[in-house]
């Protein structure tokens, strides 16, 4: 029974559910579009984010006076059955600059949109410096319209600490296991990965992983006691991301790159080779954080492969937008990959794109 000085505990999260996508606007025949007054806009093709439409509205000689030397770009949230303000946060690059990493950040501002009003910006590029810059090719340039709708911000109860006195730390063992991994303490069994060499532990690594199991002590046995094992058509980063994960349950933490989406590709091809499952939905998930016009063919081609079927659905539903699919056909070489690896794939994309609308 607790005597009536202590005090009560209690605990709360505020959080906040998004909804994020993107829409890819090509200006073709740039020089044609110029002759549109000062406030008179161009309206893109409709798209939908966090279940509401919108559109871009292209001002090829700016919004109003003040940017009339200038090319604005602007969201216009084109739904009038919402009865409330849509809380967005929004991005426009050109499609040349954008980094397959996130482009929104916390940093950006958060604008509250109604039916019909619009924001975004103003003075864009002034347009003697788009004349002047690589982003114009052939008369036209592409941008990139990043949205992110933040759909509900809610507060949930927080577990609470019941006992004052005796607090349990959380478990340790996955700190163990990885210093373990790092100390080499006790390894018995050396790989051979692209010129360099990974000590582990054979125990270990057949009770996370079916095939090390056969590899290390069923049938496939390969090396003696000490001896090296040599894995071919693999990175040595790829595997020791994932014998990281082998041992802690977690990938590793790196540094944010713009290849980071490549890593992912190659760790999830890893994971499926080693019957590591989980390891190989976290790829999915993060895989799917990083389908745009450059990636979505590769990414798509992969999931085919390895039978990731949530992550092809994801790769499916980006190039269902026809302004997707036409992008990443002119942007990425890797359709040509898609039709000879994948042509189921390839012909369910063919008929989509001649779906009637």
């Amino acid at each position: 029974m607790s005597s009536a000085g202590d005090p009560s505990m209690s605990a709360s999260t505020i959080v906040a559910d998004t909804a994020s996508g993107c829409h890819i606007l090509k200006i073709d025949g740039y020089s044609h579009t110029k002759g549109t007054p000062t406030g008179e806009a161009i309206k893109s093709g409709k798209f939908t984010v966090g279940g509401y439409r919108w559109f871009i509205n292209y001002y090829p000689n700016g919004i109003n006076s003040d940017a009339a030397d200038h090319v604005s770009f602007y969201l216009v949230l084109d739904d009038e059955q919402v009865t409330k303000p849509v809380k967005v946060q929004l991005r426009v690059n050109f499609a040349s600059r954008v980094t397959r990493k996130r482009p929104i950040t916390r940093a950006d501002p958060v604008w509250s949109f109604t039916p019909g009003n619009n924001w975004g910006y103003s003075k864009f590029v002034k347009r003697e410096d788009l004349e002047r810059s690589e982003h114009l090719t052939n008369d036209a340039f592409t941008v990139r319209c990043d949205v992110v709708v933040i759909n509900e911000i809610r507060t949930e109860d927080a577990p609470t600490v019941r006992n004052p006195f005796v607090t349990v730390p959380q478990s340790n063992l996955i700190q163990h296991l990885g210093d373990l991994l790092g100390s080499e303490k006790g390894a018995d069994v050396v790989f051979e990965v692209g010129g360099d060499t990974f000590s582990a532990h054979r125990c270990v690594l057949a009770a996370r992983s079916p095939v090390f199991s056969a590899e290390l002590f069923g049938a496939m046995k390969e090396g003696g006691s000490g001896g090296i094992v040599r894995v071919a058509d693999m990175e040595a980063r790829v595997f020791k991301a994932l014998l990281s994960f082998v041992y802690t349950d977690s990938l590793p933490e790196t540094e944010e790159e713009d290849n980071q989406g490549a890593m992912f590709q190659h760790l999830l091809v890893a994971a499926d080779r080693y019957d590591l499952g989980r390891l190989k939905l976290i790829c999915e998930e993060k895989l799917c954080a990083h389908i745009d016009v450059f990636t979505a063919a590769t990414i798509l081609a992969i999931a085919e492969q390895h039978h990731c079927h949530g992550l092809k659905k994801a790769c499916i539903e980006f190039l269902s937008t026809p302004a997707h699919m036409v992008a990443a056909m002119l942007t990425s070489g890797d359709f040509c990959h898609l039709r000879r690896s994948c042509p189921v794939v390839w012909m369910e994309l063919i008929r989509m794109s001649v779906a009637p609308i």
